[in-house]
């Protein structure tokens, strides 16, 4: 294993994602918080907040550690209580503020437990997916084969295997609908040893600027009216309940003392609900649901 080596990638990686997505702001830029853990480990956050493009969006280099671990790790792999553990990893989520532009979200990990006297258990996790608010084909296509792309040098099973875990983990049971057209999802990924599995993910990590952009380019300057921005902030609704409600990083951090300010990041700078609403059939708004928020073989 070599740590290092993981902790330079998710460094170069904030970094070249930053830079990259400044080039469609004329003004705004991401401002750097760096900041610690009293239980061991900290980070650097940055955001961008009130662009031209993205409303709002942040890209999270953290390394923590610590000698227990919480209850959102330990329920799921009870063989690491009692083992010292360090985490690291870089997560982004990306609000644009066209309507039609779709919110991202990414992220790549490394995980070790150790304890004395026995090998160290450790893996790679991390994916990336979109949720769209207006939903258009050629964007979740292209989205797909670029995911593909990432996974292709690995063998032909690991892009259908990751794609139906993400389809599966962004899942909103209460509404039963998944939280946007899916892309990549893994977890505990030590298979083929640490080079291999070091290599999957930074594959995964260097394809998600070349999935992303050519989209927030096609649709950030697309005339919208007020519906499509009251849809719009409907819809991030549902993000708020994914991450408070279902997503397993979220409780990592909070039950690990991590900060607060940076785990919830990822949260949209505005959102709405509205009791009982319901699109007009037909519509583009009813289309989200019926023909991309369900698992579908975009390839």
């Amino acid at each position: 294993m070599n740590t290092e080596a993981v902790k330079t990638y998710f460094l170069q990686l904030q970094d070249r994602i930053c830079r990259e997505l400044e080039t469609f702001e004329p003004e705004a830029r991401f401002v750097e918080d760096a900041w610690t853990r009293d239980g061991g480990g900290g980070g650097r956050s940055r955001v961008l907040k009130d662009g031209e493009t993205f409303e709002q969006g942040g890209v999270n280099f953290s390394q923590v550690f610590g000698d227990a671990l919480p209850a959102a790790a330990t329920e799921r792999r009870p063989d690491l209580a009692g083992r010292h553990w360090e985490a690291m990893g870089v997560s982004l989520v990306i609000h644009p503020r066209n309507p039609y532009a779709p919110t991202s979200h990414a992220n790549v990990r490394y995980f070790v437990a150790e304890r004395e006297g026995e090998a160290p258990v450790w893996w790679f996790g991390g994916g990336f997916d979109l949720t769209p608010s207006y939903g258009f084909a050629e964007d979740a296509i292209h989205w797909h084969r670029t995911a593909r792309a990432a996974c292709e040098p690995f063998g032909a099973d690991v892009y259908p295997r990751f794609k139906r875990w993400c389809d599966e983990y962004f899942y909103l049971p209460h509404r039963e609908e998944t939280r946007g057209v899916g892309g990549l999802f893994f977890d505990d990924l030590d298979e083929g040893g640490f080079e291999r599995a070091f290599a999957l993910m930074r594959s995964v990590g260097d394809h998600f600027l070349p999935a992303y952009t050519p989209i927030v380019e096609r649709r950030r300057h697309m005339p919208y009216a007020e519906r499509e921005r009251h849809f719009q902030l409907y819809r991030r609704g549902r993000y708020v309940e994914f991450n408070l409600l279902q997503d397993r990083g979220t409780r990592f951090g909070l039950q690990s003392g991590g900060r607060t300010e940076s785990i919830l990041m990822s949260l949209p700078p505005l959102a709405r609900w509205e009791y009982g609403w319901e699109p007009e059939p037909g519509s583009p708004e009813a289309r989200l649901t019926t023909d991309f928020l369900r698992p579908r073989d975009w390839l």
